[in-house]
């Protein structure tokens, strides 16, 4: 298995367009890391860069202790996938996959006996006759792993490869994807903009924003402990919900002076905050174990069968404030003024100047 080290990787791109600003991130063998950020974030120059198909402007690439940075695609033994295929439409599916054997002068023999194995591990034993205008969606998909994977390369690549999936086959095909790899151990780097992805199939998820590397973590932390208002505002659907208070007597007064939540930690008296809280974390209502945080104005309604989810107008909220319900629960009506409580759980305290998240707070 291959460790992926790159040390302040950067790229730009004439006349003054910087695609990266200093990357450095370690990637372990046999992991499964996924690149978050939205388009033009960099995403996919990061993976061109480590397969070789650009050069960095500055910075280093390694694989284990070899030094990659200048050596061509065909030398980094890097198997990718892209968002279109890219399958030879001439070719069936069998020389679809022979052929990145055939180029390295494989025998016949050895290439038709890889080649099943591949199809075998893929459902493809059934369309090795077929051309690429006969197959599904799916099966294409499957066609352009396989040509990865046929030759058992050192890292894998995956650009947005699930993009022209239809929704309904997405959620089987990232399931396959990810038990094949945790079968085969090979490192992954799979690049997305869909955060539905890189939280369900990611050891560890990777934000990327104009460029940057914001933060780098396991999924569940990522979610409830950015570390930064930025990350805050796009990861999860709804983002996470941003409320502004002030310091009095160990408790944050929020914004509209209606409601104040207690403090598990001294902070200074009369300093301003950003408190951050997701949506499933809020209740419609007082509970004994809830903390009341004022009354909110519906906003929208949306039913989603497994879940409600309502949108508030709240003094003290950044833009909409977003409650998760579960049934049996009903939804408030549209222009309705609801109590709106805190559960305990996962909150996070932000420095509304610098942006930085100072303090996680789980309050369970």
């Amino acid at each position: 298995m291959t460790q992926v080290r790159l040390c302040g990787l950067s790229k730009r791109f004439p006349p003054d367009r910087v695609a990266l600003h200093e990357v450095w991130l370690t990637v372990e063998p046999g992991e499964f890391l996924t690149i978050v950020g939205a388009s033009g974030s960099g995403k996919s120059t990061l993976l061109r860069l480590i397969a070789g198909l650009e050069f960095p402007s500055s910075g280093e690439i390694y694989f284990n202790t070899e030094r990659v940075t200048e050596l061509p695609p065909q030398q980094r033994d890097v198997g990718m996938v892209f968002q279109n295929y890219a399958l030879y439409p001439h070719l069936t599916v069998f020389e679809n996959l022979a052929f990145p054997l055939r180029i390295r002068r494989w025998r016949r023999h050895a290439i038709a006996e890889r080649v099943r194995q591949i199809a075998a591990l893929l459902g493809l034993e059934a369309v090795l006759d077929r051309y690429p205008r006969e197959l599904s969606g799916g099966q294409r998909q499957r066609v352009a792993l396989g040509r990865a994977l046929v030759r058992s390369p050192r890292v894998f690549l995956f650009d947005e490869p699930l993009s022209n999936v239809d929704a309904p086959l997405r959620a089987q095909m990232r399931a396959d994807l990810l038990s094949l790899q945790r079968q085969l151990g090979i490192t992954a780097l799979y690049v997305t903009h869909d955060q539905l992805e890189a939280l369900s199939l990611g050891t560890r998820v990777a934000v990327l924003s104009e460029g940057r590397l914001l933060q780098v973590a396991p999924p569940e932390e990522l979610y409830y402990f950015p570390n930064s208002l930025t990350v805050a505002r796009f990861i999860g659907s709804p983002p996470m919900n941003l409320l502004s208070g002030v310091v009095q007597q160990g408790q944050l007064l929020l914004r509209g002076g209606e409601a104040a939540v207690p403090l598990p930690l001294p902070l200074p008296e009369g300093s301003q905050w950003t408190l951050g809280i997701r949506a499933e974390l809020l209740t419609l209502g007082n509970t004994p174990e809830s903390v009341p945080i004022g009354n909110a104005i519906v906003k929208s309604v949306e039913y989603a069968g497994h879940e409600t989810l309502v949108a508030l107008e709240h003094p003290a909220a950044e833009g909409s404030l977003f409650v998760r319900l579960s049934p049996p629960l009903r939804p408030p009506s549209y222009g309705e003024t609801v109590a709106l409580a805190l559960r305990p759980g996962p909150l996070c305290l932000f420095d509304p100047g610098s942006g930085q998240r100072r303090y996680p707070i789980d309050a369970r």
